[in-house]
């Protein structure tokens, strides 16, 4: 009896204890996301999950309250936020972007509702937030940290959303004074394609030189971009080097794509996997059931979700250590199920005046001043509510997508460098004492017979020469093997044959079939043969091109002279020199100064030296730079003169200049000059290889320049050939009415051969590349990848290019440098001897009819014949001196004749009659 009496007693007191104990409350806590975040979406339900079933002695339970936006739009992010203040929330928690930003931030900071982000913009560290946490960190120092390591002095920047111009503002900032970027391209990209595109088009225009390119996008579209990148055949990769900004290095990377190891890729981890918060938690997410948790089920996770993760865990560390402290902060908020705000039921968005968060202060100060540890290392906030003393990892990726450690960098330590240890392939040994079967095939100048001197006799590989045999020979000596180079059976490159048992023939079946183990050939890199061999880097880089017949030099014509002015500026030059004359004649007739008076035998009278034939030829000998017999007294007329002169000056002098280049240059006029002209026109036929990737190249290209050259082809079936020997020869016999469409690399050595009547035009119409193959999984692939690499580096590849094209060439080169010292022919200045010899004819004709027309006038003044007249008018060219009617001499017109001699000539009669 007395057992069971204490038994009761001990019951009834737990009951108190239990009624004592305060029931541990729902605190609502807000969340807004968007598509595509199910996993950060996954990640915060399954905090709060762990909090509110596993954590027993917790003084709180939590209630998450979320809403999924169709997109990240700020009147529907206004819209949840209203729908969620209204229900009550307590603190939000929403990935911000810079769309909606503004709009989380005015609305927060109206009615003092605290909210975390864990993917806050880099370039609102100077924006007022005032009950904002930022889990991202601030690293913006970082990038300009890791660009000042490379040294590099120019970037290509390319950025995907409007924080990207924003971003690189703040960088410019950022940069010291003695450190001059020079950002060589900026572009916004709109998706992966664009960027592959855009990176193309660089990689054409200048293939050489090395590119280092500043990603800032996504971390998703940042990943995509790489990925299309290292399986583009036509990209060079190693002039490449990425920078990627986001926090791409904690997404998972295939290990299985090893072009990874061929670029050089550089980014930031902020994921501490090695510690136990980071290890317990990734072998949870890992046995997560995907239907209920979406996003987990995987042994990795992005930055976003380690974010979210570590976001949640501080909002519940904040309201575990203020209920600690204020247990009771809370219990006039909660009345029959529901959250009152200073006596009203939740947040009245549209409410006037504006009724905020009571305890927003509070627990904004509580949330900046947690201090744990998450996944993405410690967690700390300043004043202003950014993340303090964070550490972020700086990456690199090495071969087999191995990622090395190259540095850490804190935002109180700045960059601490780490020795990297990059991980090489150890399978060299077993290279040492095999002899490797090379297949290959006859091209020239790739692969041809060697022409043995007399008396020789050429064996095994020393019976071969070319660029591929000399290739080959350097990777030998590179990798320190031995090999015996033969042809392939078939005499084929390689495709697909479903008449072969493994489906294709050339060099690609033997690789498949292993009875090669290297193929070193012009074997160009396709999509279609990499998915059955390996490929190493494009050891030569080439594309399809245009090969027209060599235009026939022009030399210039007769009226060459004329060519360093247009036609405009010549009838310009015309008109002036009418104007300036009429000008002249006009102010010298207005002006006192130009008249003078003269005695003659009729009595005084006034002359004017400036008559409209004297004005046009003092305007004539001032622009053919000579004088003349008279000049202007006035000052209007020296006035017209001098701004002639002075424009005949400059007319001249520039005329000069151009007139020696145009002279001695003899240029070639090409009628096509691009793909686009090719297009453009129907008089110039083109064509393609019959079957070849050429062709096929046309057949499905979807840009409309090569869609439109595809159906001109199509629709005439003969501008196919049927081998590039039929097709070059027909270049040379069509006069020029014909193109054809081929491989760079066979232009340029048909251009460089006898009889040197064919050209290349245009710049390439693609890209592509010939490679190294092997076959698929052969442990040679990454061996011959460096030896490529290094041939590349240290200049062979280009060497031996220019030893089989242009060394050996059978063409006379330089033909603008020669025609630049030519001296000037006959037919160079032909033109001024026709207008010599013109004007003289002109002039002695003009003399002629003059003569007519004096002796004619003279014969009826004299009344004498026409034959007597021109008689006399010829003895006075002659002599000077002519008979008057009463036969005696008469003086010449031009001689001084005294007074009363003359009086005597003009009145003989006066005398007799006296």
């Amino acid at each position: 009896m007395k057992g069971m009496f204490l038994t009761w007693k001990l019951l009834c007191f737990t009951c108190i204890l239990a009624l004592v104990r305060p029931v541990p409350e729902k605190i609502p806590i807000g969340a807004i996301f968007t598509p595509g975040l199910e996993d950060q979406l996954s990640a915060f339900n399954y905090t709060i999950h762990l909090h509110n079933t596993n954590d027993s002695q917790a003084r709180f339970k939590v209630e998450p309250v979320i809403e999924v936006l169709d997109s990240p739009d700020a009147f529907k992010m206004a819209r949840a936020l209203c729908g969620q203040l209204n229900q009550g929330i307590f603190t939000l928690m929403a990935p911000t972007a810079d769309p909606t930003y503004e709009t989380l931030s005015a609305y927060t900071n109206t009615f003092h509702m605290p909210f975390i982000s864990p993917s806050l913009p880099q370039t609102n560290v100077d924006r007022p937030m005032q009950y904002g946490i930022s889990l991202k960190p601030q690293y913006l120092r970082a990038i300009i940290d890791i660009i000042q390591y490379y040294r590099w002095k120019s970037v290509i920047y390319l950025y995907d959303s409007d924080e990207g111009l924003l971003k690189l503002q703040h960088i410019f900032e950022l940069t010291t004074d003695d450190y001059n970027l020079d950002v060589r391209i900026v572009k916004r990209i709109s998706n992966v394609t664009d960027a592959s595109d855009f990176l193309r088009e660089i990689e054409t225009s200048d293939p050489e030189s090395r590119k280092y390119v500043v990603l800032d996008c996504s971390a998703e579209n940042g990943k995509a971009i790489i990925i299309n990148h290292v399986h583009d055949i036509y990209m060079g990769r190693r002039n490449y080097h990425f920078l990627l900004t986001s926090l791409v290095m904690d997404e998972y990377w295939r290990s299985d794509v090893h072009e990874f190891g061929a670029i050089n890729i550089t980014g930031f981890r902020i994921i501490q996997s090695s510690s136990l918060e980071a290890i317990q938690f990734l072998n949870t997410w890992k046995t997560l059931d995907p239907a209920r948790w979406p996003g987990t089920g995987t042994p990795h996770i992005s930055a976003s979700v380690a974010l979210a993760y570590d976001g949640t865990k501080v909002i519940l560390d904040a309201y575990s250590r203020l209920l600690k402290k204020k247990p009771d902060i809370f219990r006039n908020n909660f009345r029959r199920g529901e959250v009152y705000n200073n006596g009203t039921r939740g947040i009245d968005c549209r409410k006037i005046p504006v009724t905020p968060w009571e305890h927003g202060d509070k627990i904004t100060h509580y949330l900046r001043k947690t201090d744990i540890r998450g996944i993405t290392g410690d967690i700390s906030f300043n004043e202003k509510g950014y993340r303090k003393n964070f550490t972020i990892d700086v990456i690199e990726m090495t071969i087999n997508t191995d990622m090395t450690k190259i540095a850490t960098w804190s935002d109180v330590g700045g960059m601490q460098l780490i020795p990297p240890t990059y991980k090489r392939s150890k399978e060299s040994v077993a290279l040492v004492n095999k002899t490797y079967v090379v297949t290959s095939i006859l091209e020239e100048p790739y692969l041809m017979y060697k022409k043995a001197d007399v008396g020789e006799v050429l064996e095994g590989n020393d019976q071969f020469e070319g660029y591929c045999k000399d290739l080959a020979d350097l990777i030998a000596d590179n990798l320190k093997i031995h090999y015996v180079l033969k042809l392939v059976n078939d005499s084929a490159y390689g495709g697909q044959d479903p008449n072969s048992p493994v489906g294709w023939n050339g060099m690609v079946g033997e690789l498949i079939r292993k009875e090669a183990d290297i193929a070193i050939a012009p074997l160009t890199i396709t999509s279609a043969r990499e998915r059955v061999i390996d490929f190493t880097k494009p050891f030569m880089s080439l594309g399809i091109s245009i090969m027209i017949k060599k235009p026939m030099k022009q030399k210039p014509g007769v009226f060459s002279f004329m060519n360093p002015l247009s036609e405009e500026i010549w009838m310009c030059i015309i008109f002036a020199y009418v104007g300036v004359s009429v000008v002249l004649f006009l102010v010298s007739r207005f002006s006192l100064q130009e008249w003078k008076y003269e005695e003659n035998l009729m009595g005084t009278n006034s002359v004017n030296d400036f008559s409209f034939y004297n004005s046009l030829w003092f305007s004539l000998g001032a622009l053919l730079q000579q004088g003349c017999d008279i000049c202007p007294r006035s000052i209007a007329g020296r006035i017209a003169g001098s701004v002639w002169w002075f424009f005949t000056l400059i007319i001249i002098s520039s005329y000069t200049a151009n007139l020696a280049a145009f002279l001695t240059v003899e240029r070639m006029v090409t009628p096509i000059n691009s793909a686009d002209d090719l297009a453009k026109q129907t008089e110039v036929e083109y064509g393609t290889l019959l079957y070849s990737s050429t062709q096929e190249f046309f057949r499905r290209s979807k840009i409309t320049v090569y869609s439109r050259m595809w159906d001109f082809m199509n629709s005439k079936k003969h501008v196919f050939v049927q081998s590039y020997e039929e097709g070059i020869q027909r270049v040379r016999e069509s006069k020029g009415k014909y193109a054809f469409l081929m491989e760079s690399t066979k232009n340029d050595y048909i251009n460089e051969r006898q009889p040197c009547d064919t050209m290349k035009v245009g710049r390439n119409l693609d890209a592509k590349g010939y490679g190294v193959a092997t076959p698929l999984g052969s442990n040679m692939r990454d061996l011959l990848n460096l030896a490529v690499l290094s041939m590349k580096e240290k200049g062979d590849l280009q060497r031996l290019e220019n030893k089989w094209w242009y060394d050996r060439s059978e063409c006379i080169n330089g033909d603008t440098k020669e025609s630049s010292q030519n001296d000037l022919t006959l037919s160079n200045v032909a033109g001024c001897f026709y207008i010599l010899i013109g004007g003289l004819i002109l002039a002695m004709f003009v003399a002629l009819l003059e003569f007519c027309y004096r002796a004619r006038k003279e014969a009826k003044r004299s009344k004498m014949s026409l034959c007597d007249a021109m008689k006399s008018k010829v003895r006075m060219s002659i002599t000077g001196e002519t008979n008057g009617e009463n036969g005696r001499k008469r003086a010449p017109a031009a001689c001084m004749v005294p007074l009363d001699d003359l009086t005597e000539q003009l009145h003989p009669h006066a005398h007799a009659q006296a």
